[in-house]
């Protein structure tokens, strides 16, 4: 089992900047391409950003390139979400998710990854 929980969302105004948190056990995290997915109430759940097992390459969404930043830390087994520059359209529950073990290629299909938090509700509003 991978058990993943996602922390640090809450309350901003327009403009401010949250960083969410994914916490991993139960596998090596480095095995694993991670992606953060947000879900706002009536949409689909859409892919926001991935990042490679090393954490040397990412992969952003169009609508939070230059805003939002993805990354990891191998060693505490934790991904990590910068969220600046926050708008109200980025409202949603966010949740980290872990590709199948050992896939070396990027993807952003939710279909694809097979393990998945339980979610952190981030909303932005004045």
């Amino acid at each position: 089992q991978v058990q993943l929980v996602e922390s640090g969302g809450g309350l901003v105004q327009p403009g401010g900047s949250l960083r969410l948190s994914c916490a991993a056990s139960g596998r090596t995290f480095s095995n694993n391409i991670m992606g953060w997915f947000r879900q706002a109430p009536g949409e689909e759940r859409e892919f926001v950003a991935a990042i490679s097992r090393s954490g040397g390459t990412a992969y952003y969404a169009d609508d939070v390139k230059g805003r939002f930043t993805i990354s990891r830390d191998n060693a505490r087994n934790t991904l990590f979400l910068q969220m600046n520059s926050l708008i109200p359209e980025d409202s949603a529950v966010y949740y980290c998710a872990a590709d199948r073990d050992n896939n070396p290629v990027l993807g952003r299909s939710t279909a694809r990854y097979e393990y998945w938090g339980q979610g952190t509700q981030v909303t932005v509003s004045s």
